[in-house]
């Protein structure tokens, strides 16, 4: 049975940091593409970032130079580093495992197996 779980969410004032972890088990974490989506009120779920296993990744611009992904095969753990963070990064950030993560263009919902509950992150103004 697969499991993904996410943690580090929270609230934070804009300027801030928060990392984010998701720990994937019962899959064979180092063949998996690992992603970050998000959601915010009202808006539909986007890939922000992605990472192949391989190292390659992907940033959407809204996100690129701020955040940054990175993962831990042996751990079978997927981060994202968020810092100098703005009131429109406030969303449920999901992480996902699946099979596509290009390095020029958004990973796609329709690519990814597995989700998390999701971590809430809230930044303030």
């Amino acid at each position: 049975q697969v499991q993904v779980v996410e943690s580090g969410g929270g609230v934070v004032q804009a300027g801030g940091s928060l990392r984010l972890s998701c720990t994937a088990s019962g899959l064979a974490f180092d063949a998996y593409a690992m992603g970050w989506f998000r959601q915010a009120p009202g808006k539909e779920r986007e890939g922000i970032s992605c990472m192949r296993s391989s190292g390659k990744t992907y940033y959407r611009d809204s996100v690129k130079g701020r955040f940054t992904i990175s993962r831990d095969n042996a751990k079978n753990t997927l981060y994202l580093q968020m810092s100098s963070l703005k009131p429109e990064d406030t969303a449920m950030y999901y992480c996902a495992a699946g099979r596509l993560c290009e390095t020029n263009w958004a990973p796609e919902l329709r690519y990814y197996n597995y989700w998390g509950q999701g971590t809430q992150v809230t930044v303030s103004s």
